[in-house]
């Protein structure tokens, strides 16, 4: 079977998406990467109690509280961010396919792309479990 010769313009989205993603996962392990020393540097002598578990903290649980702790330089916080980051990516690539799609004016594909990016955005904010 003969694969169809691609066009610039589709070649250039497949440049943009491959960048997009490779810079989400590479931003996102750096700042976990840089979140992960930080940590361990403040925490070098704390022992662990395996016998409790306490989960996150409250302010890490949020986005904003992520926000301030990263702002802050807190290991924790770095670490929480460079996750969000990297859950951010494949969103991303949705809302960058989204626009390609509509800029071909490729009606089926906007609508299944939209689509696919409320039920990420759903699942994300807790409205879909």
């Amino acid at each position: 079977m003969v694969r169809p010769v691609e066009s610039e313009h589709e070649h250039v989205i497949e440049i943009g998406l491959a960048r997009l993603l490779q810079t989400g996962v590479g931003l996102a392990g750096l700042v976990v990467l840089i979140g992960g020393i930080r940590y361990l540097v403040t925490h070098a002598g704390a022992h662990p109690q395996y016998g409790t578990f306490s989960g996150e903290p409250e302010d890490l649980s949020r986005v904003g509280g992520i926000i301030r702790a990263a702002e802050a330089f807190r290991g924790r916080g770095l670490i929480q961010l460079g996750l969000l980051l990297l859950i951010a990516t494949p969103v991303a690539r949705v809302v960058f396919s989204l626009v390609a799609f509509m800029l071909e004016r490729d009606r089926t594909y906007v609508v299944l792309t939209a689509f696919v990016l409320l039920l990420l955005l759903a699942s994300l904010t807790g409205i879909v479990a």
